[in-house]
């Protein structure tokens, strides 16, 4: 049956095979939730992927649907919310994955758009998201909302001004809405990714590659400092703490950040 069973989820940003957002929606299925699937939908080949993740779910046994969200659209998000409600009935789970890798660079170069883009999407977009979702779980006595914020929420990376600030600045907002809806039973709480091993972590290799290194080189020395194996993490593993914090085992766990980073911790 799983520790989910019965449960609704909704997960943002769960188009890309190889990201944080599927990875949830895999453990979250297989701890027998019931997944909605969403992710920003441009054209036709963005929603041919985001059906082929929802295939895969069902493929392997799950019960999912996919829906289109780009979630800086505030009404967007509440008609996804709606959707949900009326396909599945209710609504348990919400994992604010989706994200903008932008900001990143020296300091003096960031654009004012690229600041602008992820404080819109890094943290409007999980406003929008929890502005649609929070009086529907008062209505229904509560649930439990995952922020994704990141390890550079929690520490100092040279070069993330424009991601870090917005990736600080959802922990804050975790930690806010933890404590105004604690009495309606509304759990908020954020994980802090560390180094995964996704399309956005191969990018990171890229940024941070030295002249002259081969990207195996760069990929190995990127994760020399973790003191668990000296690995990166998979997307599944940041997935299995997305079922914990939305599993009644975490029932009385709220306002956390949790660093899903092997033992790393930058700044901390």
């Amino acid at each position: 049956m799983g520790i989910l069973a019965g449960k609704v989820a909704l997960v943002t940003g769960a188009g890309n095979e190889n990201g944080i957002g599927f990875g949830a929606c895999r453990s979250l299925v297989k701890a027998g939730a019931r997944v909605v699937v969403t992710d920003l939908v441009r054209g036709q080949a963005d929603q041919e992927r985001l059906d082929a993740r929802v295939g895969e779910l069902i493929a392997g046994g799950g019960e999912a649907i996919a829906c289109a969200l780009d979630v800086t659209d505030p009404q967007q998000a509440s008609t996804v919310v709606d959707h949900t409600v009326e396909r599945m009935e209710r609504l348990d789970i919400v994992f604010n994955n989706a994200g903008y890798p932008g900001g990143v660079g020296p300091f003096l170069d960031l654009t004012d758009e690229q600041f602008n883009t992820s404080w819109a999407v890094n943290l409007m977009g999980i406003v929008n998201v929890c502005r649609a979702v929070i009086p529907r779980m008062r209505t229904q006595g509560g649930g439990a909302i995952i922020n994704n914020s990141s390890l550079a929420g929690l520490g100092t990376i040279t070069r993330f001004a424009g991601y870090s600030a917005s990736k600080f600045a959802v922990i804050g907002l975790t930690k806010v809405l933890a404590v105004e809806f604690g009495e309606d039973n509304i759990r908020v709480n954020a994980v802090c990714p560390g180094a995964v091993w996704t399309d956005m972590g191969q990018a990171e290799v890229e940024f941070f590659r030295q002249p002259g290194q081969n990207f195996e080189e760069a990929r190995q020395e990127a994760v020399q400092g973790v003191p668990l194996q000296r690995r990166w993490a998979e997307p599944g593993e940041i997935g299995d703490a997305v079922v914990y914090l939305g599993s009644d085992l975490a029932s009385y766990v709220t306002g956390v950040a949790l660093p899903i980073a092997g033992g790393l911790a930058p700044g901390l």
